[in-house]
């Protein structure tokens, strides 16, 4: 009896040893899930400041061609322009030199 005793109390020892263990590991793994999920959210933080910043960028890129355009414009019509005066002065002065 004493002898079943002594082997049942080895058991509980074995297993709470064996508890133990299993405990420390857990605590192991929430320790890294944790210090993963803080690594994620400030990735998640950086996405996100990332994409307003690409969105603001888009904003400001659709300015510039809106620009770049209307310039485009400007600039073609100020060709005309010298073109049509230049076709005038032409036109001016060739009576004169006749």
């Amino acid at each position: 009896h004493e002898q079943l005793l002594k082997m049942m109390e080895e058991r509980m020892m074995d297993v709470e040893q064996k508890l133990r263990l299993v405990k420390r590991l857990l605590q192991d793994k929430v320790n890294q899930l944790k210090e993963q999920l803080s690594k994620n959210t400030k990735a998640d933080a950086m996405v996100k400041d990332l994409y307003v910043e690409n969105a603001q960028l888009l904003k400001a890129l659709e300015a510039t061609e809106q620009r770049q355009k209307s310039a485009e414009r400007k600039n073609y019509l100020l060709e005309e322009k010298i073109a049509n005066l230049n076709r005038i002065v032409r036109n001016l002065a060739s009576p004169s030199f006749s």
